[in-house]
Parts: C-alpha cells; sequence; structure tokens
C-alpha cells in the first residue's frame, strides 16, 4: 500500500512538473520572437544602383545607394505631373533592405529650357527661390519635399565639368549658372527638408582640372553665401581606371577647397576599373591594352583603400550590376546580367568586411609598392600590392603573434611572424608599355588582431593565379612608378533608359604632376614613414556580446523555469 502511495506521489510530481515545464514554453512561446538585429554595414561603403540586385547587394554588405530622379522622367510634359511609381518601389525595397539612398536631380525636360533638352539651363533659374516662374526652384521643392524623411542627401546634376564640345555633356550651362543651379537648390531644399545635404555635381577632374576651383572663385564673391556654407556641404568625385589617380584627384580636390578656405567632406560617388571583355566597349587603345577581371578586382581594393588614406568620407563602385547600352553590354558591373559575380564582387566583400571600421588610415608609397594600413580599433588592415611590373619582397613589423593573410580572391590562411616580421613576396603588376602600370599587382590583405593559428607563409608570386583570358602585356625593363593620366574616363549617364551616344571617349589632355619619385631600385623601403590621415568620424554600430544581446524577458523566463524545476524537484525528493 505504501509503495503504491509512492508511486501515486512520483506520478503525480512528474505531471506537475510536465506541467510547469509545458506552460513555461508555451508562456515563452507566446512572446513575439525579436529578429536579432545584425551589424549594420560600414555606413562608407555603397554601389550605384544596387537596386538592380538587392540581395547580392545585402550579402556583401553595401550601405548607400544612389537613385537618380530624372527631372524629363518625372514632369515629361508640364509641372502638373509627377510620375514615381518607380521610385517608390525602390525606396521602399532600400528601406527593407537596410540601405540608405542618395538622390541625384538632373535632366531639364524640353518644356522647362530655351536650351538643349536634357542639359539645358531651367527656365527662370534667376528669379527668386519663391517665384512660380523658376521652374527648377519649384522641382526642387517638390522632390525633396515628397521624399523627405526617406532621403536627406541630394546631389546637384552630374559631371558638370564636361565641355560643351566633348562626349557625355550633362550640363550646358557656365559655372555662373550652375552655382546658380546649387544654390537655388540648396535654399529649395531647406524650405521643405531642413536635414537636406546638398552634394555638389560629381567632377570628373581631367574634363577640366580648375572647375572646382572656378566654381569656388564665384561662390566666394557671392556676399552672404559664406553664411549657408556657399549652397553645398559634400564635395563629390568620380575617379576611375588607374589606382594611383584616386588619391592624387582627393588631395587636389583638397588643396583647391584650401585655396580659397572652405572645408568640406569630399565622398567618390563612382569608382572602377571596367574589365573589357566585350571587345570594343571603353578600349584603351592609346596602350593597346584592356584590363581584366582580376585587375579590376585588385582596383577596388586599392582604389578603396587609398580613397580612405585620403581622407574621402564615402566611396561607391559604379556600378553593381551591368545594363544594356547601346548594341552591347556595359561591362563594369560587379554584376553581370546573368546574375552571375565577377571577381570584384569578392573583392568588394572583402572591403566591407576587413576595411569596415577604419577610424585612420596610414599611406606608404614606396618605390616598388604600396601599404596602406586601416587602423579599425580592435583590428588593423594591412592592404599591400606592387606599384610597378617588378616583384617585390617586403618583411612587416608585426604587432601581434599572429595574422590572416587575406588574397584577393578571398582565400584566407592563418600566418605567424618569423623574428617578429612577415615576409610577403608581392606579384608584380602588368603594364602597359609607355603608359606605365595602370593597376597595381595582385592585393593582399593582412590583419592583425584575431584570432587563430598557423604557420609562418612567405606569399609566393609562382603560387598567384595569373589571369589567362586576356592579352599579353609586353613589361618595360625599366617599370615606370609615376601615376599617369587615365588612359579614359567613362562619361556615359548612368541612367535606367540610356539614349544612344557616340562610343568614343574624350581623351583628356592634362598630365598630373604629383612629387616625383625616385627610380626604383632592387631593394624597397622596409621601414616606411607612413603618413597618417584621420577619417571623418563615422560611427560603427557594434553589437555587445553575452547576455546583453539577450531580451530581459527571455531572461527572466528562463529563471523561472530553473524555479520551478528546483521546486518539483524538492517535492520529488520529498515524495521519495
Amino acid at each position: 500500500m505504501k509503495d503504491e502511495k509512492m508511486k501515486n506521489g512520483k506520478e503525480k510530481t512528474w505531471g506537475r512538473v510536465i506541467f510547469v515545464i509545458c506552460y513555461v514554453s508555451f508562456v515563452i512561446g507566446s512572446f513575439p520572437v525579436p529578429v536579432m538585429a545584425q551589424t549594420p554595414p560600414d555606413p562608407r561603403f555603397g554601389a550605384v544602383e544596387a537596386f538592380n540586385d538587392s540581395a547580392s547587394a545585402v550579402e556583401a554588405g553595401v550601405a548607400w545607394d544612389r537613385l537618380l530622379f530624372q527631372w524629363r522622367d518625372l514632369q515629361p510634359n508640364s509641372p502638373d505631373e509627377w510620375y514615381d511609381a518607380s521610385h517608390v518601389a525602390i525606396l521602399d525595397q532600400a528601406a527593407a533592405s537596410g540601405r540608405e539612398v542618395i538622390g541625384l536631380l538632373i535632366r531639364t525636360p524640353a518644356w522647362a529650357t530655351d536650351g538643349y533638352p536634357d542639359c539645358g539651363v531651367p527656365r527662370g533659374l534667376e528669379l527668386p527661390v519663391d517665384d512660380p516662374n523658376n521652374l527648377w526652384a519649384a522641382f526642387v521643392r517638390r522632390a525633396v519635399g515628397t521624399y523627405n524623411g526617406r532621403i536627406n542627401h541630394w546631389i546637384i546634376w552630374n559631371e558638370p565639368d564636361i565641355g560643351l564640345d566633348s562626349f557625355g555633356v550633362e550640363w550646358c550651362g557656365t559655372v555662373e549658372e550652375y552655382y546658380r543651379l546649387v544654390q537655388v537648390a540648396y535654399l529649395a531644399a531647406h524650405e521643405v527638408n531642413p536635414n537636406a545635404v546638398i552634394h555638389l555635381g560629381a567632377l570628373t577632374f581631367w574634363h577640366d582640372r580648375n572647375y572646382l576651383r572656378r566654381f569656388l572663385a564665384v561662390a566666394t564673391q557671392d556676399p552672404g553665401a559664406a553664411n549657408y556654407g556657399y549652397y553645398f556641404d559634400v564635395v563629390t568625385l568620380h575617379i576611375y581606371f588607374q589606382t594611383e589617380t584616386v588619391p592624387y584627384i582627393i588631395n587636389e580636390t583638397r588643396a583647391a577647397l584650401r585655396a580659397y578656405g572652405v572645408s568640406k567632406p569630399v565622398w567618390v560617388n563612382e569608382t572602377n576599373a571596367a574589365a573589357n571583355i566585350d571587345p570594343g566597349y571603353w578600349e584603351l587603345p592609346e596602350a593597346n591594352f584592356q584590363i581584366s577581371l582580376d585587375e579590376q578586382a585588385g582596383f577596388l581594393l586599392q582604389g578603396f583603400a587609398l580613397a580612405l588614406s585620403a581622407g574621402a568620407q564615402r566611396i561607391a563602385v559604379y556600378r553593381w550590376v551591368d545594363h544594356p547600352f547601346m548594341n552591347g553590354v556595359e561591362p563594369n558591373g560587379i554584376v553581370r546580367l546573368d546574375g552571375s559575380r565577377r571577381p570584384a564582387y569578392d573583392a568588394y566583400r572583402l572591403i566591407t568586411t576587413h576595411y569596415a571600421g577604419t577610424q585612420s588610415a596610414q599611406e606608404s608609397r614606396q618605390a616598388l609598392y604600396y601599404q596602406v594600413t586601416l587602423n579599425r580599433g580592435a583590428q588593423t588592415t594591412r592592404v599591400l600590392w606592387a606599384r610597378t611590373a617588378a616583384t617585390v619582397t617586403v618583411s612587416l613589423p608585426a604587432s601581434t603573434n599572429e595574422g590572416l593573410l587575406i588574397d584577393q580572391a578571398g582565400a584566407m590562411q592563418a600566418v605567424q611572424p618569423s623574428g617578429g616580421y612577415y615576409t610577403l613576396v608581392l606579384p608584380g603588376a602588368r603594364c602597359a608599355d609607355s603608359r606605365g602600370c595602370i593597376i597595381g599587382g595582385r592585393t593582399f590583405l593582412l590583419v592583425e588582431g584575431g584570432s587563430g593559428t598557423g604557420q609562418t607563409v612567405v606569399v609566393d608570386a609562382a603560387a598567384t593565379p595569373t589571369p589567362t583570358t586576356e592579352p599579353a602585356a609586353e613589361v618595360s625593363a625599366q617599370p615606370t612608378v609615376t601615376p599617369t593620366l587615365p588612359l579614359s574616363t567613362p562619361t556615359v549617364p548612368p541612367t535606367l533608359t540610356p539614349t544612344p551616344t557616340p562610343t568614343e571617349t574624350p581623351s583628356p589632355t592634362c598630365t598630373p604632376t604629383p612629387t616625383p619619385t625616385s627610380t626604383p631600385t632592387p631593394t624597397p623601403t622596409l621601414t616606411p614613414t607612413p603618413t597618417t590621415t584621420p577619417l571623418p568620424p563615422t560611427p560603427t554600430p557594434t553589437l555587445s556580446e553575452g547576455l546583453s544581446n539577450v531580451p530581459p524577458w527571455l531572461v527572466l523566463a528562463g529563471l523561472m523555469v530553473v524555479l520551478m524545476l528546483a521546486l518539483a524537484s524538492t517535492q520529488l525528493t520529498k515524495a521519495v
């Protein structure tokens, strides 16, 4: 009888335990399951028209996008129209994907100008901003007001420095008229969005190296303009093809601003080196040289690192996905039309992963190689590549007892220093006869501050894959180390519905005049004195680890379960 009572007591106790567990589980399950936040992408790194393949953009960590707001399309026939359904859909997609959108206002409709459609000066531009006959002011006010809360950054036109007699001309007015265009846009935008950030239309630099200075001369002579920051907040640039022109153009831009006592952040809104895999498009006939897929990937790694070291606040690749243009395909996307990805896509992912959170950047330009050191707080990333056709061996002092070596294709291996140094052999660049080395050699990243185990590794050129799909290039016996003029600058309007235009690209006649460097010697300098450039403060949100990631209600529920089980265990012991 006693045994039967004990058996019944045990069964009742276990029943209570099961009931408590099921009840607590039910209560916990009734709460909405929170979506654990992922670390947001670094806001500095963007891509033009990432919305054409949003999934791959999210995967790669694209933080911001650029969207054209073409006046001629939004109001094709009169100011009473507003056709923006496609823009709304793209903005919704970007918001769902966590990307910021930067707007670009451009293209005068025929009804709104006495000049050429698309590039003509808007009618009534000289009138007060509140005059309804100032058509540009009315358009800006409507565009910025319509998307207030969704877009704060607005670029005013595109590449105004391209001359009227050049292919790809975007603005058919004078410098003075462009200044007025920006001034009106600034005033009208702030009427409807006090937080509006106004960008100058991106400059190509090579078409008119003094355009920014001429613009600033007009702006600084305008009484009262200084009270409005000269009616713009950001200078934007487009830089293409040649690695070493990235810091050169940024530094020239900064010099122009300093010359007029103006301080503004600089963005590189477009950069890339299109892989010329489609014959006849963006070829570089002057050097009989076509950029390979691997070189395109290397350009992104090198160009983004140098842009950071020169103090660029944000950088974006142009463009994310190819799109049909004229009778062929514009091949400078890092994702093809069929959704397949070029090697540049993997390079971009390395950038958003191992350049993210950079707090300051140090550029060290040696005769035979470049080193850019990105100080990222807990981690440091060193980006290295050969500048010339010569293979170069470098020794890097180690700051920790282990690092992670990453090839530009993404292959990783843990490495340990020997005698306090890492030793790397950097493959030489493929150079274009008399024009020098357009892009540096294969790029490597050395990341310190992580964990892992490994052995000392020497990266040898013989073990580095060599492109086989591009024509061979002759290598000069005396490699040129001075930056040379980009062989061409793409100026095709990045529109969703492009209008056929000639395929010939302009050949700029200006040549940069950087500080001469010494003739390369077989032994590179191994202890360079880097130049540190603090980057603009751009906080990168991070997640706390451990229990701080667990919602308080879940912690409480867990404690309840533990308490119930303890009580049940006590009752079970008594019953036994």
